[in-house]
């Protein structure tokens, strides 16, 4: 899914607001880890959720407008 970075409460991990305006916690995997100084607040991205968890989501990338 796609959502909107809101802020960053600690270093690689982010506070995303989906577009039903739920907010979700989503980090980075380490794999990714270049894409850090890349994301500010009001920076749309893709994540990744599971079907357990919909507090949390995987940033795979950020969406280029």
């Amino acid at each position: 899914t796609t959502g909107t970075v809101v802020d960053s409460p600690k270093p690689k991990i982010y506070h995303v607001s989906l577009p039903n305006g739920k907010v979700l916690i989503g980090h980075i995997p380490k794999a990714l880890i270049h894409l850090h100084k890349s994301i500010e607040p009001g920076t749309k991205v893709n994540l990744e959720l599971t079907p357990f968890d919909f507090e949390k989501g995987r940033i795979v990338s950020i969406v280029e407008s």
